[in-house]
């Protein structure tokens, strides 16, 4: 199957353009009227939806950002009441209160279509079995990818993630064609299948679906010579939809975006203009059908360039390229967003320790390592060997409670990590992504 939907896949830019216009302007009315937020907003910019005459007049609207979700959690931003909210979700890893969406029916239908066109695109069809290994449950990874795979009639395994010897053992039994899930998790399944001498070339496994985290192509190649397949990134987030916003097709040079859902501008991270196509800068989305949770302008802070060329797999919807790094100081571990700023909290929260502290993130094999150095205060007993394990530890579990993962605690002596005149540089990302 190459295509899912082919009307929508191939229709001619033009007429794209023009759905677009059209979905847009739906957008801006339906919150103008039924979000506050965004009234005031307009309002203050003295922009309503009578000024949305073409696409470029979409620079006119404000951007919204992650504070802004923050700031109306959980309910502020809903443009239908919670009478018709069918699912809430949220981020994997946010500072404070989390990042939530709330969709309904039909917007879950649209989410199930965006994850249905990857899926055919990458090979996959009614004949499929898709072992889903991505989270469950709030997270959107998981039941991201189960409804697409529903909706196309693939017959699903919701594994969801952890239990590797399991995982090994249901995908050679229930004979998986497509496995999806985080690709540093794809490659450590195939680690421990080469380890434990399963032959990969004897599996049905044709075709992996990874995202969730930043991965490089040497990464890629390895997956697919661990796994004998052939891997391909997908793209999304809680905010708009979780994965499926953008995915590779098989000719892996960019992810197609699907333009009748979603508006995609590049920004100057900066000065906030638009750039060109093919110019690098920070990935924006509007939501162009969403009826829950719409979001204008939403600024993503991953850094990628809108790829202009047609592609050779016959689709018009145009691609991003793959992800180039982030404007701000999140870090992706394991799949889950972190941000140093959770981390200082969780120190603080514990008591005997400095506001001093060094994040070191590592990869070991296939998996992510985080270390958290973090000086003591002077007037801490540094004799007593049993104060210091109850204190990493108490650490170690604090941490663990707010960003989900666990760390290696180390304690190091007052005034002993480096100072900055500017900014403090808390990260040292030692990953070779």
């Amino acid at each position: 199957m190459k295509y899912w939907n082919e009307t929508f896949e191939t229709m001619p830019q033009e007429q794209l353009k023009e759905l677009q216009l059209v979905r847009l302007k739906q957008t801006v009315d339906r919150v103008y009227a039924n979000v506050p937020f965004y009234r005031k907003k307009f309002q203050e910019m003295n922009v309503g939806p009578e000024n949305i005459q073409s696409l470029d007049d979409i620079r006119r609207l404000p951007f919204t950002e992650k504070d802004d979700l923050r700031n109306n959690y959980p309910y502020g931003l809903l443009a239908e009441p919670l009478s018709q909210i069918a699912r809430v979700h949220v981020s994997s890893g946010t500072t404070g209160k989390p990042v939530c969406d709330g969709y309904t029916h039909n917007d879950l239908s649209m989410w199930a279509e965006c994850v249905a066109r990857g899926l055919a695109g990458i090979g996959a069809d009614a004949h499929s079995v898709i072992h889903d290994a991505y989270g469950y449950g709030l997270f959107t990874g998981g039941l991201g990818i189960h409804g697409g795979a529903e909706r196309m009639g693939a017959s699903i395994i919701p594994m969801s993630s952890g239990n590797t010897q399991r995982q090994i053992m249901l995908m050679q039994d229930f004979k998986a064609t497509v496995l999806t899930c985080t690709p540093s998790y794809a490659e450590y399944l195939g680690e421990s299948m080469r380890d434990e001498g399963v032959d990969t070339s004897a599996l049905p496994l044709k075709a992996g679906v990874f995202g969730a985290e930043p991965w490089s192509e040497n990464m890629r190649k390895n997956i697919e010579s661990l796994l004998n397949i052939k891997a391909y990134d997908i793209y999304g987030m809680c905010e708009i939809c979780g994965p499926g916003v953008a995915i590779e097709c098989p000719e892996q040079d960019g992810l197609h975006f699907w333009e009748d859902f979603f508006y995609f501008e590049i920004i100057d991270p900066e000065t906030g203009d638009v750039l060109p196509d093919g110019e690098t800068g920070e990935l924006v989305i509007t939501t162009l059908t969403k009826e829950g949770m719409p979001l204008i302008r939403y600024r993503t802070r991953d850094l990628t360039c809108i790829i202009p060329e047609p592609c050779k797999c016959g689709r018009t919807h145009r691609r991003i390229a793959r992800l180039k790094g982030r404007t701000d100081d999140m870090m992706v571990i394991r799949g889950v967003n972190v941000f140093p700023s959770q981390i200082e909290h969780a120190l603080l929260e514990t008591g005997y320790v400095e506001p001093q502290y060094q994040l070191v993130v590592t990869r070991e094999g296939s998996r992510d390592q985080l270390e958290i150095k973090v000086e003591l205060k002077e007037d801490f007993n540094l004799d007593s060997i049993n104060a210091l394990e109850e204190l990493k530890a108490k650490i170690e579990h604090e941490v663990h409670s707010i960003i989900g993962i666990k760390s290696k605690i180390t304690l190091v002596e007052p005034k002993s990590l480096e100072r900055f005149e500017g900014k403090a540089k808390r990260v040292k990302d030692l990953r070779k992504i």
